[in-house]
């Protein structure tokens, strides 16, 4: 089933536009698994050359109403009123077996109304970025957007150089961003505010409309799962790179996988965007960066919150100031798992920053080391984490020594917390050599071998036996330099 809901808000939501045509569309990947899971297909399975036409934006499905979404956001801090979808065309929304409805976009299908005069267009490198980093992120159990399909235009998208064009076609829980609201705030357009409140209750979290206060638990509905989106994000290593208001998902989905990058060597102000020259995002800004995102989303739901002013602001301050607990809680049970430890005690947290700075004076790699604790959780005498691995041994022998002790404490026994550990802490992530060398194959010679390997191999994130054809070792010393792009 195919409908589009989003369709049925006010105009002022969104603006009507149809994808430009591609001359030659042609398909590089399908995630079929995806499209099975939720029902896309029901009847014959259509043709490669059918769903490079329907993919690519030349031909569009039956009861699809494409359309741009109206957006404003805050990038790096700074207030722009109207941004909206520029390259991006929101096709519907499928409705699958379970009746969960779910946008289908299509990224790169040409200019909208929102373009600021951009061609609206998709390089191949930050398509291929997107839609492998997305189900790489999937298969470790973080919230995301997903890719469905990629297909290549035929013609070329001019950046600093020319590139090959590609369109994706990107699924969403929903593409209701923080930047939606600000919006029509920016607009004192009231009424269209509340169907967007409305509308996102429905949509998300039914449940909440039948509560004593729709408004105020969804603000913290909303929340919990940005919390839970950047503890988990923190705990493999990920840095979004662009946490723009614009890009703070209501469904708690990571959305855009622009300048997005993994940590090797551990070090907590590690930034990889090319834009962001402040480390505004950087890995241990990124709880910080999600609050105040999140109090722009309050800021801007201020006028429909019961009360008189001083009651709103006060009822605003009290929401935004709970995602501090929220995430500390979320992160603590996050480093909890990755050390082993399942009866969560206080002062846990203070075993795992010890860690964590031990880490990051060695400049260990962070996945590595996580990893290998599994193997000593299992046998003490075991050498995968080698005790030279840290500048100050002394000190890691007196950790390493505490932890022991404290995994004693637990119920279950020393092999099964092993087993535990290393359901959480990944064998492989998508190393940024990996992705660039991915990028290079494609963009240079249209050879998507390497690609369709990484992409099977990282479907497999906690199997350290499984033959793989990509070395996802550490590279450390080679990636400090390391820069990603927008690709816009």
């Amino acid at each position: 089933m195919f409908d589009n809901s989003y369709a049925r808000l006010p105009n002022a939501c969104y603006r009507d536009v149809m994808p430009t045509p591609v001359p030659q569309p042609e398909l590089v990947v399908f995630n079929w698994p995806l499209a099975e899971r939720l029902g896309i297909f029901r009847e014959a399975q259509p043709a490669d050359d059918d769903l490079a036409d329907v993919f690519s934006g030349n031909r569009i499905p039956a009861d699809a109403q494409p359309l741009a979404m109206a957006y404003a956001g805050h990038q790096f801090g700074h207030f722009v009123p109207a941004l909206g979808d520029g390259r991006a065309i929101l096709l519907g929304e499928v409705i699958s077996r379970c009746m969960r409805r779910y946008d289908l976009q299509l990224k790169g299908a040409g200019p909208t109304p929102f373009s600021r005069r951009g061609d609206g267009r998709y390089a191949l490198g930050p398509a291929l970025r997107e839609y492998l980093v997305s189900e790489a992120m999937h298969a470790l159990g973080i919230p995301t957007t997903r890719a469905l399909s990629l297909t290549l235009t035929g013609e070329p998208v001019r950046r600093h150089i020319q590139h090959p064009g590609a369109v994706l076609c990107r699924l969403a829980e929903s593409h209701l961003r923080v930047g939606t609201f600000q919006y029509f705030a920016a607009r004192n357009d009231l009424r269209t505010l509340q169907a967007l409140v409305d509308y996102s209750i429905a949509r998300l979290c039914p449940e909440i409309a039948f509560s004593d206060a729709p408004l105020l638990n969804f603000i913290r509905h909303v929340q919990t799962r940005q919390a839970s989106l950047v503890a988990h994000w923190m705990g493999i290593g990920f840095i979004h790179g662009v946490m723009n208001t614009d890009n703070t998902s209501l469904s708690g989905e990571t959305l855009d996988y622009g300048p997005c990058a993994f940590m090797d060597t551990f070090d907590p102000d590690t930034v990889f965007s090319s834009i962001d020259t402040i480390g505004r995002y950087s890995w241990h800004q990124q709880p910080v960066a999600a609050q105040w995102n999140l109090a722009r989303w309050v800021e801007a739901l201020l006028p429909l919150f019961d009360g008189n002013e001083q009651q709103r602001i006060s009822q605003a301050n009290v929401l935004i100031a709970e995602f501090s607990s929220t995430f500390t809680h979320n992160w603590h049970r996050q480093l909890a798992g990755k050390l082993g430890i399942a009866d969560y005690h206080h002062g846990d947290e203070k075993l795992a920053q010890e860690l964590l700075d031990l880490m990051a004076a060695s400049e260990a790699d962070f996945t590595d080391t996580f990893r290998s604790l599994a193997d000593i959780a299992e046998n003490a005498a075991c050498s995968a984490l080698p005790d030279e691995l840290f500048a100050n041994n002394g000190a890691w022998q007196h950790w390493r020594t505490r932890w022991l002790a404290r995994l004693g404490q637990e119920v279950l026994p020393l092999p099964v917390i092993a087993e535990r550990m290393r359901a959480v802490n990944p064998a492989i992530i998508p190393r940024n050599h990996v992705v660039e060398s991915v990028i290079a194959a494609a963009e240079q010679d249209l050879n998507f071998m390497p690609f369709y390997q990484a992409l099977k191999d990282l479907r497999h994130p906690w199997d350290a036996e499984a033959e793989r054809r990509f070395d996802f070792s550490s590279v450390s010393a080679a990636g400090r330099d390391y820069r990603t792009f927008c690709g816009t």
